[in-house]
């Protein structure tokens, strides 16, 4: 419930404070006054979008702030889902700083506007005229009867249901594409991993071959050096190790007489013994080295091949090479797999499917159960209401495929008139018919729906005289466990207020300002005396208002 509304700086409002009571409110006041800014600021507070605009002083902030009392709607779990304090009243407010910033608050704490706006509606239903026009749509229509059924928890169980049934779907024919096309490329794959597997690949294997090939192109000429290495060295005409022999025993002979002999002719020694087995292994390599054209040629052709392999797969390495093979065994593997994921996935789609189903028709027997009563009900209403020949009858199909909403689709059929058949409410309602089907229907919605505040922006347009008395009393029961507020122009229906305010305008110098005050039970009197008779009071038209307030 609305306890109290504070606004500053918005739009003519300058400042104003607003408490609020349970039961039927009624707001008047003469065209102009501002009775739409009030509905307005109301507005901006529960998250609809602002601008600078609405700014009575440019150089100030816009301030809207209001108390709603919350015991007993089942809001706990709201704050608990987005860790805010749960407070009973809960204060809302908004701010608007002259360079267009906006800030929201709930207790406050910093929130932003989409969750005020989630909050806000689970606390004012605000209706105007302009949403008579939603009497035409079939998923508000739908709404109705859902809340008229109590299939909110059903509702919110096959929501959750199609969600899943429609994300598997949409998983599975991705799945199906992806194995439909990588189907198309498998052999291609295979192929290229078959060509990179049957090369047996080793990671370090292309440096040793580059070096034997090296070695195989030039063997002729290694032998030749070889051998003429090993003939230097240790060769039977004048070798280099003859001729270290000598010096050798020339070291030895003056050794006795220089000391420094010694140690010169160890190091000779040592060097005869390094060049003894340096000839040694010249000798044998060049004996072990030998044209091989057969070697050759499979040397050269494995190089070609994995010179091949990698400029094709664009890289520069056996390792990278070697990456690539695995990744295509493993691209490969998993469309093999293909097959046991869609399998896998069907069974969970079609299990989706089976309970989706079953909670399709229990909404769509719920539905099914109430639309004779909501047929009888609205027509009783329709009838009070001054349409004593009124039709109204709720038309429900079946749909082909599931919606978020079910497999249901429902249209209000409506007739005025004792001879007409029932059709479409857009073909055949006049303004003051669609606002007395819009009041009805909100008068069965105010049962079924947990909404602390109604408001109601003149949606009592098009109906006079005894139809106005019946329009107020269906707002007087209304508000039997809740708050109606209704901003109204009827005297029959200011009449059946609990409380009263007075919007008005003033000039305080600084410009025209809205105001809004509470009614004494007089001034009420004056009031609605003032909306039989315009501004000029008469003595029967304060009459009639004591009537009418009595």
């Amino acid at each position: 419930m609305l306890n109290t509304l504070h606004v500053r700086n918005y739009a003519l409002i300058r400042h104003l404070e607003i408490e609020f009571d349970r039961g039927l409110t009624i707001i008047t006041g003469e065209t102009g006054a501002g009775k739409s800014i009030l509905l307005g600021a109301l507005g901006l507070l529960i998250g609809n979008r602002a601008d600078t605009s609405v700014l009575k002083d440019k150089d100030k902030k816009c301030f809207v702030e209001g108390s709603f009392r919350i015991g007993g709607y089942g809001l706990e779990g709201f704050f608990e889902a987005n860790d805010l304090d749960f407070e009973d009243p809960v204060i809302l407010r908004r701010e608007i700083a002259p360079g267009g910033k906006s800030r929201a608050f709930i207790n406050d704490t910093p929130v932003n506007l989409p969750l005020v706006r989630e909050l806000g509606i689970r606390l004012v239903d605000i209706h105007s005229q302009h949403h008579n026009l939603n009497m035409n749509d079939h998923r508000f229509q739908l709404t109705v009867v859902d809340a008229v059924a109590g299939n909110q928890n059903l509702l919110a169980a096959y929501r959750d249901q199609f969600s899943l049934y429609t994300l598997l779907g949409s998983r599975l024919s991705e799945l199906r594409e992806n194995a439909r096309q990588s189907l198309t490329d498998l052999d291609y794959l295979s192929f290229q991993f078959k060509q990179l597997d049957d090369a047996k690949i080793e990671g370090d294997e292309q440096e040793a071959l580059e070096q034997e090939m090296q070695t195989l192109d030039h063997a002729e000429e290694i032998k030749r050096n070889l051998l003429e290495v090993h003939a230097v060295l240790d060769g039977e005409e004048a070798s280099v190790r003859d001729l270290l022999q000598k010096a050798i025993q020339a070291f030895a002979a003056i050794n006795e007489y220089y000391p420094l002999g010694g140690g010169l002719s160890d190091r000779m020694k040592s060097a005869w013994i390094e060049l003894k087995d340096i000839a040694a292994e010249a000798e044998m390599g060049g004996n072990n080295t030998d044209l091989d054209p057969s070697r050759q040629q499979m040397v050269r052709e494995r190089l070609d091949l994995l010179y091949s392999l990698m400029q094709k797969h664009g890289v520069n390495d056996l390792k990278d090479l070697m990456q690539i093979r695995d990744g295509l065994d493993a691209k490969i593997s998993d469309i093999s797999s293909f097959e046991e994921q869609i399998s896998g996935l069907e069974e969970e789609w079609n299990e989706s499917l089976v309970s989706l189903r079953h909670l399709s028709d229990e909404l769509s027997a719920s539905r099914k159960k109430v639309i004779p009563g909501i047929e009888k009900e609205v027509m009783g209403i329709l009838q009070e209401l001054g349409i004593p020949n009124a039709a109204f009858r709720v038309s429900r199909h079946e749909l082909e495929k599931f919606t978020a909403d079910g497999r249901d689709e429902v249209e209000f059929l409506f007739s005025a008139n004792k001879d007409m058949q029932a059709r479409e409410i857009s073909r055949v309602a006049s303004g003051g018919e669609l606002s007395r089907l819009m009041l009805t229907i909100k008068s069965l919605l105010s049962d079924s729906l947990e909404l602390p505040t109604i408001i109601f922006d003149e949606v009592d347009s098009g109906v006079s005289g005894e139809i106005a008395d019946k329009v107020g009393g269906i707002m007087k029961k209304m508000s039997k466990g809740k708050q109606i507020v209704n901003i109204t122009h009827l005297p029959q229906v200011a009449g059946k207020g609990d409380q009263h305010y007075l919007v008005y305008k003033s000039d305080e110098g600084g410009g025209e300002i809205t105001g809004i005050r509470r009614l004494s039970n007089e001034e009420r009197v004056l009031e609605v005396a003032r909306m039989l008779s315009g501004e000029e009071l008469t003595e029967a038209a304060i009459s009639n208002a004591r009537e009418l307030l009595n």
